[in-house]
């Protein structure tokens, strides 16, 4: 019986959700007495290092190869490693990737699947786990009690952990067979950290009257180090890009700070970024909302307010 993680390498490198399914997946094989095996397919970096988060085997399948993610070859992959190496529970992240093959795993392994997983799972009485439902107002408990077992595991759930050591990768060859899905081109987000990764998000939305405001907006979060959001109007009048929206029927969100700005907080907006640890919330109209799911509140106007806050947050870099 052992853990099997496969961590995502888009463009050839780990991010941020790679680690925290090693380090998940390292803690789940230690609760069980066993050992976490984490499965890389194509070109990537030192897969090696993944040792540093508690894995004690790397496979390393086809390194030398380019491989186009299709849904189809990648859970044969999966599959057919899992297998080979006494898998009992596969960790995946709760990416587009990660759930596009959860599901065939699923049905290719006869396992129960649970997606979008927040905690790690209590194995001392059966195999049971939590997540957030209802668009983060509650949370349920899961029991799985199938032989094998899926989880997906939702960003920002656990913070990566270094516990080992550069390891020596296990480079394997398995044929990917003709690929049924053919892609023509790849337009990928550049530059920055992405929104499901970032700890630090700042979100603007239309309060900010237009595009030609992002200054002011883009300053403080340059200031803070963070990721830039959007409401879904600012998305639709394409003030800001559409993979900026975050809420219900864009991206959700568990960031450590997330700064809303001139957003009134609709309910489909905050079902996106409700699991944040802490919400700041800068509006100029008392009843917004947004102030009830804030942590911290400032009623004013924006262009006043968030220059300023810009401002302080310099001094503060500068004189620490």
């Amino acid at each position: 019986m052992s853990v099997i993680a496969y961590i995502e390498s888009p463009g050839g490198h780990f991010k941020k959700s790679g680690f925290e399914v090693a380090t998940y997946a390292s803690k789940v094989a230690s609760s069980l007495n066993t050992q976490a095996i984490a499965v890389v397919i194509g070109k990537s970096d030192d897969a090696g290092i993944l040792g540093q988060y508690g894995i004690s085997k790397v496979i390393h399948v086809n390194s030398g190869e380019d491989v186009t993610f299709d849904s189809q070859i990648y859970t044969s992959i999966i599959a057919e490693t899992y297998k080979n190496n006494g898998g009992s529970i596969l960790i995946l992240s709760h990416t587009a990737n990660g759930k596009s093959i959860a599901g065939r795993l699923a049905v290719r392994l006869n396992a129960g699947c649970i997606s979008g997983v927040n905690t790690l799972p209590d194995t001392t009485q059966g195999f049971t786990v939590s997540k957030s439902v209802y668009s983060g107002k509650a949370i349920a408990t899961y029991s799985i009690s199938t032989a094998d077992k899926i989880l997906t595991v939702m960003g920002n759930s656990i913070q990566p952990e270094i516990s080992g050591a550069n390891i020596t990768p296990e480079s394997i060859s398995i044929s990917t067979g003709e690929h049924k899905v053919k892609v023509l081109e790849v337009k990928a987000e550049e530059g920055g950290v992405p929104l499901p990764e970032a700890e630090l998000v700042v979100s603007v939305g239309r309060g900010i009257k237009g595009p030609e405001n992002w200054g002011i907006i883009g300053d403080l979060a340059n200031a803070i180090g963070a990721a830039t959001a959007c409401s879904r109007p600012v998305a639709d009048a394409d003030w800001r890009p559409h993979h900026e929206h975050v809420g219900q029927t864009g991206i959700a969100i568990r960031p450590n700070l997330y700064i809303a700005i001139g957003i009134s907080g609709a309910i489909q907006h905050l079902a996106g970024v409700n699991n944040s640890k802490v919400i700041v919330v800068i509006n100029k109209d008392p009843e917004a909302p947004f102030f009830k799911a804030a942590d911290y509140g400032v009623v004013g106007d924006l262009f006043e307010i968030v220059p300023k806050l810009t401002e302080a947050v310099k001094r503060y870099k500068q004189q620490h």
